[in-house]
């Protein structure tokens, strides 16, 4: 299972991290200026992305070395 990680960056803003359960980042946030944001903003991605629409900007053949 993934996670979610909060943190402080280095301009001391709140950031997260969603990890996927291989560690790696597979998503990152805005800087947030309290904690309760950043938690906020996490729930608002919890709420809306099991109902995002995928929109597909890319080639249409699979493979993104052609052009």
């Amino acid at each position: 299972m993934g996670k979610f990680e909060i943190f402080v960056g280095a301009d001391g803003q709140f950031y997260f991290h969603l990890k996927a359960e291989n560690g790696l980042i597979i998503a990152a946030s805005q800087g947030y200026t309290t904690k309760q944001s950043a938690e906020n903003g996490i729930e608002a991605i919890k709420r809306v992305a099991s109902q995002a629409e995928v929109l597909d900007l890319g080639s249409t053949t699979g493979t993104a070395s052609e052009s």
